[in-house]
């Protein structure tokens, strides 16, 4: 059967998310947004920072409402600015990751006809070979620290504007309000590209204000309006932190603190001293690597009402040392690029750990077969999602979208789940990821979260790699706490605790070690690269 919430989401409070800025900047005045590197910019300040630089864009380009524009920044202040700016002119935001190489960034600006580009300075001289190679028109370039004091820029032949300037520029022009309706597109969120080239996900206003209700009404009870303060390490070129910090946390009034690079574990520690946090999100191995600082452990946790998990599988190790490290417990959800993103999500107080809660408000979940027929209760089958947060489909790819829907409209996820009779999903593996050893399925999630509980590993990844005898074995890499431990004793320890907890097939066949994991910018472990 499909699983659908009790209760009904209600989007009449605003007309699109331009909307919803402009109320909330209205609302929340003089109140803190967000805090950046030291400095705080309150509800009243972007909006008139996001207004020059819609201004700007109005009156000295000739872009057209429904252009492309990509946004290329850490999580610096000066991309609430420009996408805010963005969205509130009529144009649809492009994000996009500072680390892509060349080619992704080529693939990603063409593909999407982004005409514009807001990047970080730094990354100009790399963009000197892709900007020719490209549709964009115009580059506003910044340095992370320019909203404290302007930075000098690197000389390029790129003609490019700097952001303070465009915002100075754009205070002299007058802004023309736009007024999308929700079936708009507002932003192209690209997907990860694991099985190849990435592809566009069309995201409506009308998606994101539905995912901020309906993760707003799962969370409701550790939320207080205008008082709020949400740590942002993710990065809001994703669409996780996007909607949360973006959408959710600024409608309520929140402050949301922005962490530029979550990779600097001692300055993610130091800025959160400087807060009374109520709130964040982050995945497992931000988790894990946090709660092994001692300056970490030493944090007042006092106000702390609410941590998010999502973007990769959450062991029940990570979660266990988070709560017994802050003594909050960890809400994993569930999601996707093309769902705005939140499918799933545990409600703070009734978390069941090992799944990824229950649908959120008017979201439907079915669990199917290879052949789109959906299986019985407590069985395996590919997760597929139907509701007002899902894509309206792939940016001119018409069949790629086919690809991905089913007749009656559930949106085909890739993940493999399980469904319980009230309700709560697990998330078994990604269909790519699964490894088939003598024709019997392993999932690498399982073998994770059993492998996460031996006492001497802080991290691990599973994939599977040919086997003459079986098809594929099971492969394991991982990371010791002690790295000075005998490899040798070491294995034989593993693979013995692994006998004990898992099926003999199951068992890791190929264990090696290293000193970190290959992982994505958003911390997801690369098991791709494993397989090399």
């Amino acid at each position: 059967m499909a699983y659908d919430a009790d209760s009904t989401l209600d989007l009449s409070c605003y007309k699109s998310i331009v909307d919803l800025i402009e109320q909330s900047c209205a609302k929340f005045g003089n109140k803190t947004a967000y805090a950046c590197l030291g400095k705080n910019i309150t509800f009243t300040e972007v909006e008139q920072l996001s207004r020059d630089f819609a201004a700007y864009l109005q009156n000295c380009t000739n872009l057209k409402p429904g252009d492309r524009i990509a946004v290329q920044l850490p999580n610096i202040t000066q991309f609430v600015i420009a996408a805010y700016g963005i969205i509130r002119s009529g144009f649809v935001i492009v994000n996009t990751n500072p680390l892509y190489t060349e080619r992704e960034l080529i693939h990603q600006y063409n593909d999407s006809g982004a005409k514009a580009l807001v990047v970080l300075s730094d990354l100009l001289p790399t963009l000197e070979n892709v900007v020719k190679s490209t549709t964009i028109e115009y580059v506003i370039s910044t340095h992370a620290l320019d909203m404290i004091a302007p930075q000098d820029q690197p000389q390029t032949a790129i003609n490019n504007i700097e952001f303070n300037t465009l915002l100075s520029q754009g205070r002299e022009h007058i802004f023309t309000p736009v007024k999308p309706n929700q079936t708009d597109l507002i932003a192209l969120q690209y997907t990860g590209g694991t099985t190849g080239l990435s592809k566009g996900a069309m995201l409506t206003h009308r998606n994101l204000l539905a995912n901020s209700g309906q993760v707003k009404s799962r969370i409701a009870s550790t939320m207080t309006e205008g008082e709020d303060i949400f740590v942002a390490p993710l990065p809001i070129y994703h669409i996780y932190a996007f909607m949360v910090n973006l959408v959710l946390y600024f409608e309520s009034g929140g402050c949301s603190v922005l962490i530029p690079n979550p990779r600097d574990i001692a300055g993610l520690i130091n800025t959160m001293k400087a807060y009374p946090f109520t709130g964040f999100a982050g995945l497992n191995t931000l988790f894990i690597g946090l709660c092994h600082q001692p300056e970490f452990k030493a944090l007042d946790f006092s106000h702390m009402t609410i941590t998010i998990s999502g973007g990769t599988a959450l062991t029940s190790a990570a979660a266990n040392l988070w709560q017994q490290t802050t003594g909050c417990m960890i809400s994993e959800g569930y999601g996707l690029s093309e769902t705005s993103p939140v499918v799933s999500l545990n409600a703070p107080g009734h978390q069941r750990l090992g799944t990824i809660g229950k649908p959120v408000l008017d979201t439907k979940i079915k669990i199917l077969d290879m052949n789109d027929n959906e299986v019985e209760i407590g069985t395996a089958g590919e997760l597929a999602v139907s509701g007002p947060q899902v894509m309206s489909g792939y940016w001119n790819k018409p069949q790629e979208t086919a690809n991905v829907m089913t007749q009656d409209g559930y949106f085909k996820t890739g993940d493999i789940a399980i469904a319980t009779e009230d309700g709560y999903h697990t998330i078994v593996d990604r269909k790519k990821d699964m490894i088939i050893v003598s024709g019997f399925n392993v999932y690498p999630n399982e073998v994770e979260d059993v492998l996460s509980g031996h006492e001497l590993i802080m991290e691990c990844a599973v994939v599977g790699v040919a086997n003459d005898h079986s098809g594929e074995a099971v492969k394991a890499v991982i990371v010791l706490k002690d790295p000075d431990q005998d490899s040798e004793a070491a294995k034989e320890s593993i693979k013995q605790y692994c006998r004990t907890q898992l099926t003999a097939y199951k068992v890791p066949r190929i264990i090696e070690f290293t000193a970190q994991l290959p992982k994505s910018t958003v911390g997801k472990i690369l098991r791709r690269e494993l397989r090399k």
